[in-house]
């Protein structure tokens, strides 16, 4: 009996270990499985989304499912696309060909969660039709906490910039995790920007005060309305109207009133803007409280301080004459005939995806002035449905200007880039570029579902590698030039040497080497790992014949990995 016990206890240990073997061998060959190959369908520029919208998935797709789109967002794909190919015509530009899907889907990848795509989702892609894989990436994404998380990250930039400011009464790590939670739950921009403007209570229990305290720091703990308006007229107005601060528009730069009537900007269109903003009252432990506007303000060239009174640069009809300062101002900001804020909400929603704004700045939109014919109709359309965000997002990704590829067999100039002929090369930030090498590692998604180890390394592997590297903190489209030291930091880093190295639990390299059927599907597995494409027959001759020729294959596949991160492409969006 004692050993019949024993062999039982025994027989359960050994069961248990191969359990444990068999789901890490999962994990380990999880996404290199090549599923089978599917033809492309050539399609022109122009009726690209609208393929991809209309075309049947079948029932075979994961979950979530791609939902039927509307005919009302089909149609409004049509217009948009009309509206780009008119104004490519009126300016004597012709559209470049489609870019292939695993192109277009980095580029949405880039733009929604900061780093290129995992083999893992490109398997999963390969299973479907070609033409609805770029609209079920995008649906995932949409779907996805990675979204969610980077989105809030860069709206807590664009709001209230990387400083930490006063820990006792400024929590900016709280006002992330708020706009993050926001982003999950698909709200309405224009209830975004009333939450904000409006904000009332202890900034540790309501975090979306903490874009009011953000300023304490600046204003002897109240906040500075000067501050707040500067930021008010880039963030939701998309004027840039600080000049007015301190004289009036002497150079004709700042124009205001109406479209019919615009006027120069003057002193006191910049501190009554500021004036609404003194009716956030800071209330001890209470925290910011509603009261009575009070500014007073002494102008270039008065003798003395003068009360100032609550109003807006434009469209003053618009501003409810009842109510609390603060209520009046968001109402004003975010009523639907307030085209301008739209406009705002479009440019900066068009630079995230895109990695740069559609004319010279994000927030510099001169009232009555007209920019992009595709932004300006996209204005329009986000206040006739509702300010929905998601919505916004889907039409850019789905539309032929976005899908168009960045080479063409014409000259390509900057002038084709800004209308859309072509799609714009634009450098990585920081953070995507930590984040595309940190997911060129893994095989699997980096993302909330991973490992509590792997989650850890990448978070602290980004941070430590983007300060390095070089922060460029709330100047979020900087187009400055790479610099010695960050090419230097990619070369010799330490970070891009674990990333590289042979580790068999972690890594692309080993995997690739371990459980890629042979030579020329270990190159094809890590292109796809790291550039997000296959390999030219140029490229893989090359490396095939490096691995060929060596007994220390995982060395060869380290150098590979090593050559296509520090690669000029693994940099660039395309």
């Amino acid at each position: 009996m004692p050993r019949f016990k024993s062999l039982m206890s025994s027989a359960i240990r050994w069961g248990w270990f191969g359990l444990l073997v068999l789901l890490a061998f999962g994990y380990l060959v999880a996404g290199l499985s090549e599923p089978t190959s599917l033809e492309p369908t050539s399609v022109d520029p122009a009726s690209q989304a609208l393929s991809a919208v209309n075309t049947s998935v079948g029932a075979s797709l994961d979950e979530p499912q791609i939902q039927a789109q509307p005919q009302k967002l089909a149609e409004s794909l049509s217009q948009l696309d009309q509206v780009w190919l008119e104004s490519l015509t009126e300016s004597g530009l012709k559209p470049a060909q489609p870019a292939d899907w695993l192109t277009v889907c980095r580029r949405v990848s880039l733009a929604l969660v900061g780093s290129g795509m995992s083999l893992e989702e490109i398997r999963d892609l390969q299973r479907i039709p070609e033409l609805a894989r770029c609209q079920k990436h995008l649906e995932n994404l949409l779907n996805d906490s990675r979204f969610h998380h980077y989105w809030g990250e860069r709206w807590t930039r664009f709001l209230v910039g990387t400083d930490e400011g006063q820990f006792i009464v400024y929590r900016r790590r709280r006002f992330r995790i708020w706009l993050t939670e926001q982003f999950a739950s698909d709200v309405r921009y224009d209830d975004l920007v009333k939450h904000l403007i409006m904000a009332e209570g202890l900034w540790t229990d309501r975090p979306e005060v903490n874009f009011l305290t953000s300023t304490y720091d600046s204003n002897d703990n109240s906040p500075d309305p000067v501050r707040l308006a500067a930021r008010t007229s880039r963030a939701f107005l998309g004027l840039r109207i600080d000049c007015l601060q301190c004289h009036n528009d002497f150079l004709g730069n700042v124009s205001l009133g109406d479209a019919q009537n615009p006027r120069e900007g003057q002193q006191t269109d910049f501190h009554q803007l500021a004036a609404f903003f003194t009716s956030a009252k800071s209330n001890g432990l209470q925290g910011v409280k509603s009261g009575e506007a009070d500014y007073q303000y002494k102008y270039l060239d008065a003798d003395e301080e003068t009360d100032v009174q609550p109003a807006v640069p434009y469209l003053p009809e618009l501003l409810p004459s009842e109510g609390n300062a603060r209520n009046r101002l968001a109402s004003w900001i975010t009523n639907p005939q307030n085209r301008q804020a739209a406009r705002a909400a479009v440019s900066h929603v068009w630079a995230l995806m895109y990695g740069r704004p559609a004319g010279e700045a994000v927030d510099n939109l001169p009232l009555g002035s007209k920019s992009n014919p595709m932004l300006e109709w996209l204005a329009d359309d986000f206040v006739e449905n509702d300010f929905d965000l998601r919505r916004l997002i889907r039409l850019i990704a789905l539309s032929g200007a976005f899908n168009v590829d960045s080479r063409a067999d014409f000259d390509v100039t900057e002038a084709m880039e800004s209308a859309g002929a072509v799609f714009p090369l634009v450098r990585l930030r920081p953070e995507q570029v930590a984040g595309s090498m940190i997911q060129a590692a893994r095989i699997k998604s980096t993302d909330r579902e991973s490992s509590l180890i792997l989650q850890l390394t990448s978070f602290t592997g980004n941070n430590e590698f983007v300060e390095r590297y070089g922060d460029i903190g709330e100047d979020e489209f900087s187009t400055d030039s790479v610099t010695i030291t960050q090419r230097l930091l990619m070369m010799n880093g330490k970070k891009l040497r674990e990333l590289t190295e042979d580790n068999p639990v972690l890594n692309t390299t080993a995997h690739a080497r371990m459980f890629a059927a042979d030579d020329p599907s270990i190159v094809e597995t890590v292109y796809l790992c790291v550039l997000n494409r296959y390999p030219t027959d140029e490229e893989k001759t090359h490396f095939v014949n490096r691995i060929t020729e060596t007994k220390k294959t995982g060395k060869a596949i380290e150098d590979m990995m090593w050559v296509l991160l520090n690669s000029s492409e693994l940099a660039w969006n395309h």
